[in-house]
């Protein structure tokens, strides 16, 4: 499909196939995620590598997704998004049938670094094309489906491991991705918009830059999360501080920045990502602390624990249609505000939980804080698009996805300090998952007063670009 850029959205009878054209890769890349996390103890015995090492497998992955975010959604708004789109899904397959073809742990950990640039591409444009298929009215349940599917690949991730692990060896789970990728392929270049580019300079080294400054931040939190050696994770923050700051101070002079420090001059885009950290650093905190708290301090099994957390994503994929269509009635500042209000009540709750709960006790307090996430993300998005030009919509797609991926990271850094700090010396947590739990609540408060100062009237930005 080779027609100009839309102008509204395309017409009712092609936007089904277009959104799937553009859902189907995002759901790849975030069920590889989640794949490879449920595989890591079988990829360990059968690579022969400790458990620490195959760590590897996961970390990879992520660090190229992170570092090239930006850089992979500004190249977008110079070539062309759905090429950006387009090029990350033939990365990502190729890179997928490498994973599947490799013998040790260098050639997969090198593949899953092709394969994080390929998804990074993928979810760097995603948000950009939702925009393009659907007018504005109907903007909000273009962004509900693709949280949706999110999250139902994210809950789908560790059933789908087991079944692929029961039926066939580890290189399958990499090579069922070649077949889908093929047809996510054919998709999109038949049914998402062409959507030209600026064909403006692309500035390499603020790619670098942004690539040093955000990978290397993830990974010095993730090397706190893990205990590393503490001159190791500051020398990583502090490379990634001074890349930080260079790739600030560079950006000022570009016409097409890698990074869009100018976007954060308006107020709604400014709260709306600080919001988004607060909320994913909130998630991060309870996804980590809460499985601990269900095993250590209730005695509850590791499959009911997996039970427990279930409403969750399951809450999410039930309010996620239903807050599509409130977010194009009603704003996003209300909206967000109640929703993490929400999530900030439900970890209250399940942070003074009565001694010996029952089953159903607990699966309410979770669904709760599932239904408000959900009630905060879409439209939260929806805003974050809604802010700036349609033309910079790449710039925000990015930040936003940076930022989102900062937040879970910060949150896991929090969750094992504070692990850390409350460990006994018989080597038991103590009140540490009550307290991230806690703590939770506090930073859930907190993005819930930042989305209600949106309701505050703001003089509008004027863009020059």
């Amino acid at each position: 499909m080779t027609d100009s850029r839309p102008a509204e959205g395309l017409p009712a009878r092609q936007r089904p196939w277009a959104l799937f054209a553009v859902l189907l890769p995002v759901i790849m890349s975030v069920l590889d995620m989640q794949i490879a996390n449920v595989a890591l103890p079988t990829l360990s015995r059968q690579l022969d590598i400790s458990p620490a090492t195959s760590i590897w497998i996961v970390n990879s992955y992520q660090l190229a997704l992170v570092a090239g975010l930006l850089p992979l959604s500004s190249l977008g708004d110079v070539v062309g998004h759905r090429k950006v789109f387009c090029v990350g899904i033939v990365v990502f397959t190729l890179a997928s049938l490498a994973c599947a073809m490799s013998t040790t742990l260098p050639m997969l950990a090198a593949g899953r670094v092709v394969q994080g640039l390929g998804a990074g591409a993928v979810v760097s444009v995603d948000l950009v094309l939702i925009r393009y298929i659907f007018p504005q009215e109907r903007l909000g349940r273009g962004v509900a489906f693709l949280g949706l599917s999110i999250a139902c690949a994210a809950s789908a991730g560790p059933t789908v491991a087991s079944a692929i692990l029961a039926l066939a060896p580890w290189p399958w789970l990499f090579a069922v991705n070649v077949p889908v990728g093929v047809v996510a392929i054919v998709l999109a270049f038949r049914f998402i918009p062409a959507i030209p580019g600026s064909w403006r300079k692309f500035d390499l080294p603020s790619a670098i830059l942004s690539a040093l400054a955000f990978g290397l931040l993830i990974t010095g939190l993730d090397g706190i999360a893990h205990h590393e050696d503490l001159l190791i994770v500051a020398v990583e923050l502090g490379v990634a501080l001074v890349s930080g700051i260079l790739m600030v101070r560079r950006q000022k002079s570009l016409e097409t920045p890698v990074f869009a420090v100018d976007l954060f001059r308006r107020p709604v885009f400014a709260l709306s990502i600080c919001t988004s950290v607060c909320a994913y650093m909130t998630q991060g905190l309870a996804y980590i602390s809460l499985p601990f708290y269900f095993q250590n301090l209730l005695g509850r099994s590791q499959a009911e624990t997996g039970f427990l957390i279930t409403p969750w994503p399951l809450a999410i994929v039930v309010v996620a249609q239903i807050a599509g269509k409130l977010s194009d009635r009603l704003p996003a500042g209300l909206l967000g505000g109640f929703g993490l209000a929400s999530v900030a009540t439900g970890l209250l709750l399940l942070g003074f939980l009565p001694d010996d709960p029952s089953t159903a006790n607990i699966l309410w307090r979770v669904a709760i804080c599932g239904a408000g996430f959900s009630l905060f993300q879409t439209p939260n998005v929806r805003s974050i698009l809604a802010s700036v030009p349609k033309a910079r919509s790449g710039n925000a797609t990015g930040i936003n996805a940076t930022f989102r991926t900062l937040g879970q990271a910060t949150g896991a850094a929090l969750c094992a300090l504070i692990f850390g700090f409350f460990t006994q010396a018989d080597g038991s947590l103590g009140a540490a998952p009550v307290t991230a739990v806690l703590l939770g609540v506090c930073v859930a408060a907190s993005g819930s007063l930042l989305s209600f100062l949106r309701l505050v009237p703001a003089k509008p930005a004027t863009d020059t670009k």
